[in-house]
C-alpha cells in the first residue's frame, strides 16, 4: 500500500482535509447549494400510484380477465417469474406492475449522452451456489463458455472494465477503496487481520456441509456459532475482535450502506460478514473481484428479461386486492392509464412484491412485521467534460472517505470504442443518517433544487474543474430501496415465516432473503415459478 508522510499529509492543506470531516457532512445535508440554475427533474418510483393502496377506495371491477398464473410486481423477481414461466413453455400468465416499464430497483434511463442506472448497478461474478443466475447468464450470452478448469467464461463487454474503484481523501485519489493513505503500520496489519478472516469464513464449511455463507442466503451453513452472529450488531463483533482502525471501520460501514442502504452499527454481523465471506465467483478471464455491469446497470438485465415476456407485461397496473376464490385467486386491478378497475382471475399468483405491499394486498398486517426499507436518492448528473483529480485516475466507482454519500458511478466507463467527451456520473446516497421513517418522510418532502445542491456541493469539492461543466441534474428517490438486514432479522422468526409458501398464493421478493440483491430477488422468482408450475402439475426440470 502506498503512503504519504507527516510532512506530506500536513502539507496537503485544510481546505483538503475539510472534505474528508465530518464538516462535509453538515454541509451535504444542510440541502444548501447552487444547483438551481440547473435543469433536471424530480423523477421516481410512482409513489403517489402506490400510496393509494393505502386509501383502499377503488371502484368495483368493470371487466374480468382470465390467466393462468398472475405475477404481481414488475421487479427482478417478478420478471424472473415470469421469466422462467415462459422458459419452461407455460406462457398463459399476466404481470402486472405499476409503473411505465418493469425493472424496479433495476430501473435505468437514457438521455443523449448515453444511458444509466436508477438502481442496482452491478452483479458480482456468481457464487457456485447461484445456479439459476447461471443459467440466465447463460441464457443471455453473459457466460459464453467454459475455461480448462471449469471457471466461466464471461462476456469481456460485460465485465467491468480497469480501473474500477478509487478512493479519494486527503486531497487526492488512490487505487481500491480500502483506506491506503496515510494509514499507521498497525492499521495496516489490522486491516490485513480483518480480511484474513474474511477469507476464513469464506472457505469455512459447516458441519452440515454447506458454506458459511453462501448466495443466495438461504443455502448457508446453520451451524449455531454463525447463526449466533445474527443476534449482535456488525460495530459490536468488530469491537470485541479488537478491530479499532477508523480507516476500517470507514470501509466496513461504507460497504453496510452500499450494499444494504445501512450503518454498519444498525446491520447484524452475520450480514455484514456474509458482504465480504459470501463471494467466491470465479472466472477463467477476471479476477475474483470481477463483476458485470452494464452503462444502464441491472436495467440491462430488466429489459432483456421484460423482452422475452412481451406483452404478458401489463405496465401502470395497480393490483389493490388478492384473495383465494375457492381452488384459485382473484386479483383486483386499478389500471391508472385508462382510470378503470379490473379483475383477474387465475389458478394460481406470485405476489413478487415487498412484505409491506403484500400485506395490504392480503389485507394482513402481520405480514410486514419486522421488515423495515432503507430510504435511497439517486442523482444523474450529465457533464460535458469528465471528472479529474490528481492520483489514480477515473475509475468506474469513485468514493469520497467519510462522506455522507456513497460516490458516483461513471455510466460510460463501459463504452470502451472510444473515450468520451460527455458522460452521466451517477451518484449513489443511502438515506442513512435518520431512522428510516423520518429519512423517508424528509426525502420525500425535499424539492428538487435542494437535492440538486446536494449532490453539486459534493461533487464541486472534490472536482472544482467541473464548475461550468453540469448539464442537468435529475434525481430518484427510492422510498423503500431495500430490506434492512438489522440484528436478528436474518434468522428471526419473522423472515423465515416469510418464506413458508401458501398455494395457490406463491411469494418472491429480494427481502425474503434480508438482503436486496440481484441472486436473491432472481431466485426468488425463479422458485415462486416452479412452486407454482409444480402446483398446476406442468413438468419442468429445475434450475435451482
Amino acid at each position: 500500500m502506498s503512503r504519504i508522510t507527516r510532512k506530506q499529509f500536513l502539507a496537503l492543506g485544510a481546505a483538503s482535509l475539510g472534505l474528508a470531516g465530518s464538516g462535509l457532512a453538515r454541509r451535504a445535508l444542510s440541502g444548501s447549494g447552487e444547483g438551481g440554475a440547473v435543469p433536471g427533474e424530480l423523477v421516481g418510483a410512482s409513489s403517489s400510484i402506490g400510496h393509494r393502496l393505502r386509501g383502499g377506495a377503488f371502484a368495483a371491477p368493470h371487466e374480468i380477465r382470465r390467466a393462468d398464473v398472475v405475477i404481481v410486481g414488475g421487479g427482478i423477481a417478478g420478471l424472473a417469474t415470469g421469466y422462467r414461466l415462459a422458459k419452461a413453455g407455460y406462457d398463459d400468465f399476466l404481470l402486472l406492475d405499476l409503473e411505465a416499464a418493469p425493472g424496479g430497483n433495476a430501473a435505468s434511463g437514457r438521455n443523449e449522452v448515453c444511458a444509466f442506472p436508477w438502481g442496482a448497478h452491478y452483479v458480482p461474478l456468481l457464487t457456485q451456489e447461484a445456479t439459476a443466475v447461471r443459467a440466465l447468464f447463460e441464457d443471455f450470452g453473459i457466460i459464453t463458455g467454459h475455461g480448462p478448469t471449469g471457471a466461466p467464461i464471461y462476456d469481456e463487454y460485460a465485465l467491468c472494465a480497469a480501473p474500477s474503484e478509487r478512493l479519494y481523501r486527503y486531497g487526492r485519489w488512490q487505487d481500491g477503496l480500502v483506506p491506503a493513505i496515510g494509514i499507521t503500520a498497525e492499521e495496516d496489519a489490522e486491516t490485513g487481520r480483518f480480511f484474513a478472516a474474511m477469507r476464513d469464513f469464506r472457505r469455512r464449511v459447516g458441519s452440515d456441509g454447506r458454506r458459511a455463507f453462501a448466495i443466495p442466503l438461504d443455502l448457508s451453513s446453520q451451524d449455531a456459532d454463525l447463526m449466533a452472529l445474527d443476534a449482535i450488531a456488525m460495530t459490536d463483533w468488530m469491537e470485541r475482535e479488537g478491530y479499532r482502525s477508523p480507516g476500517l471501520a470507514w470501509y466496513v460501514d461504507y460497504c453496510c450502506r452500499d450494499d444494504y442502504g445501512t450503518r454498519s452499527k444498525d446491520v447484524s454481523a452475520w450480514a455484514g460478514i456474509h458482504y465480504f465471506a459470501s463471494r467466491n465467483g470465479r472466472a477463467a478471464d477476471a479476477d475474483e473481484q470481477g463483476l458485470v455491469t452494464w452503462p444502464e446497470g441491472n436495467g440491462y438485465l430488466a429489459q432483456r428479461l421484460a423482452k422475452v415476456l412481451g406483452q404478458r407485461v401489463q405496465p401502470r397496473a395497480l393490483a389493490f386486492a388478492v384473495e383465494r376464490l375457492g381452488t384459485g385467486v382473484v386479483v383486483d386491478v386499478w389500471d391508472a392509464a385508462a382510470d378503470r378497475t379490473f379483475r383477474v382471475e387465475a389458478k394460481a399468483a406470485v405476489l413478487a412484491t415487498p412484505h409491506f405491499v403484500s400485506a395490504r394486498l392480503m389485507k394482513d398486517a402481520s405480514l410486514a412485521t419486522g421488515f423495515s426499507y432503507a430510504p435511497w436518492a439517486v442523482a444523474n448528473i450529465t457533464l460535458d467534460s469528465l471528472p479529474g483529480g490528481a492520483g489514480a485516475g477515473l475509475s468506474w466507482d469513485n468514493v469520497v472517505f467519510d462522506s455522507p454519500l456513497l460516490g458516483y458511478v461513471v455510466a460510460t466507463h463501459q463504452i470502451t470504442q472510444m473515450r468520451p467527451t460527455n458522460t452521466v456520473l451517477t451518484y449513489y446516497w443511502p438515506l442513512s443518517h435518520l431512522p428510516p421513517e423520518e429519512a423517508r418522510r424528509e426525502a420525500l418532502a425535499r424539492p428538487l433544487q435542494a437535492w440538486q445542491g446536494i449532490f453539486l456541493k459534493e461533487l464541486l469539492a472534490v472536482h472544482p474543474e467541473l464548475e461550468g461543466h453540469v448539464r442537468r441534474v435529475d434525481v430518484w428517490v427510492w422510498g423503500h430501496a431495500m430490506i434492512r438486514p438489522a440484528p436478528g432479522f436474518i434468522w428471526g422468526v419473522q423472515r423465515r415465516a416469510g418464506l413458508v409458501q401458501r398455494p395457490p398464493i406463491f411469494t418472491a421478493h429480494s427481502d425474503m432473503s434480508g438482503v436486496s440483491i440481484f441472486e436473491e430477488a432472481y431466485t426468488h422468482g425463479v422458485r415462486a415459478a416452479e412452486n407454482a408450475m409444480a402446483y398446476l402439475k406442468h413438468p419442468f426440470e429445475t434450475v435451482l
